[in-house]
């Protein structure tokens, strides 16, 4: 996003909040079939990531995107992009200041967006439907899921499961209903896509009873982008998704690898936390879990063990570094320590393919997505390599292109194609938001 320094207005404080209209209100006018504005929001524990859409049709719009982070925190980041029908370019703000709660980012969010002077919205009633990107839904959510006390309830019942995640989610929901009540409120779980996981690939072998009584489980993340990536890649390669088996690869700071056989999730990387499977920025990824025995035995304590495995390991343990521009680029220059941590990066994901190239038994393609994914054509190649054998044939020269678009880096002759697809979460909520929303007629 570019974000020039621009001189603007403070938000207006006395921004008025949607009136309720009513459930059966809002789905009449979502039913009548007009395109319509959809708001995507993704609430952490100090920070709140949105973006506006109008969709209608196979047509989407972005009117909005936003950061507001470092809430509570004395030094706080709003930055925001916006369109507007007759105007040349996007409107870029940036501001800096303290941001008191997410109480106060929401406000600022909606007088972003009505701002007569630049907003792209007149007033909150204009959006019609809010989509949440909700880190853990355990088992209970297979799809997206319309608000309501029972969702909520099961949001705050999967606390235990995302500590960190849930609860931020959960308040992201709550201030939405309140500052866009008007709207329909809609809950996209990023464990809802790996809900088709057979039995064999999610329960761990441990006594069946931590499944059954503490639910000890594999539930995988990052649902929401393998799904977005298997559905733009069975377009580009003009087949449905339900005829594909596919690998997607989400390579970003944290990263995670999918199978995924005839559209849906039979196998992925991550466990029951984000911590397994792949060598990440911070995380470790696979590892003995012995190693924590003999790490508390020699008197580390439980917590720093936990914050060992979660942020000072992977790339930034292994090299000092978890920024895969940085590594590139020291790798380059000789240093040794960037030149291991890239080739063990590598290597795992390697394997993991190789895992689920037998597990699917036949694949048509592999599918890279994310921010290494798209942009580091070094590691797309190292991780492939010797793979010819598998099925599996680069293109050196297509594989050097710009990751800014969906493109094949595979050989003609290449039996399993290889894509990069550009990751985009926030669009594949405000798809399966429009989706929920528009299949269910409204209530009589």
């Amino acid at each position: 996003m570019n974000e020039p320094e621009v001189q603007s207005r403070s938000t207006d404080s006395s921004v008025k909040t949607a009136k309720p209209e009513g459930r059966s209100g809002v789905m009449s006018r979502l039913w009548s079939g007009r395109g319509m504005k959809i708001l995507v929001i993704n609430t952490g524990s100090s920070s709140i990531k949105h973006r506006l859409y109008e969709m209608e049709g196979e047509k989407t719009l972005t009117l909005a995107r936003g950061l507001i982070e470092r809430i509570g925190e004395p030094e706080g980041r709003e930055s925001c992009e916006l369109t507007r029908p007759g105007r040349d370019s996007p409107l870029c703000v940036v501001e800096r200041g303290p941001i008191k709660d997410h109480q106060e980012a929401m406000h600022r969010i909606l007088g972003r967006l009505t701002d007569p002077a630049g907003g792209a919205i007149g007033e909150a009633s204009e959006v019609q439907a809010v989509g949440h990107r909700v880190v853990h839904g355990g088992e209970e959510f297979r799809e997206p899921a319309l608000v309501d006390e029972k969702v909520i309830a099961a949001v705050k019942r999967n606390f235990a499961l995302a500590p960190v995640h849930n609860p931020a989610n959960l308040l992201g929901i709550e201030l939405a209903r309140q500052f866009f009540a008007g709207a329909v409120q809609v809950a996209v779980f990023d464990t809802a896509f790996h809900q088709t996981l057979p039995p064999r690939a999610f329960v761990y072998a441990v006594p069946f009873e931590l499944y059954q009584e503490r639910r000890i489980r594999r539930y995988g993340f990052h649902g929401t982008s393998h799904q977005f990536a298997a559905k733009r890649a069975a377009r580009f390669l003009g087949r449905p998704l339900s005829e594909l088996n596919l690998l997607t690869l989400h390579l970003g700071n944290g990263s995670s690898i999918t199978a995924i056989e005839r559209g849906k999730s039979v196998d992925t990387s991550m466990g029951l936390t984000p911590l397994e499977g792949l060598v990440m920025g911070a995380r470790s990824g696979d590892l003995d879990p012995a190693i924590i025995f003999r790490l508390a035995g020699q008197g580390v304590s439980l917590s720093e063990i936990e914050t060992m495995l979660n942020q000072k390991s992977g790339l930034k343990g292994l090299a000092g570094a978890n920024d895969m521009r940085e590594l590139l680029a020291r790798k380059s220059a000789g240093d040794e320590r960037a030149d291991l941590a890239l080739e063990v990066y590598a290597y795992r994901i390697r394997k993991y393919i190789g895992a689920y190239l037998a597990a699917l038994g036949e694949a048509h393609a592999i599918v890279f997505t994310a921010g290494v994914g798209e942009n580091a054509p070094e590691v797309r190649a190292a991780a492939l390599c010797g793979l010819e054998r598998l099925g599996v044939i680069l293109d050196p020269a297509r594989n050097r292109q710009p990751g800014d678009r969906e493109f094949e880096i595979s050989a003609d002759h290449s039996p399993i194609k290889v894509l990069v697809i550009p990751a985009n979460e926030e669009l594949e909520i405000a798809e399966q938001t429009l989706e929920l929303v528009t299949s269910r007629p409204p209530r009589a």
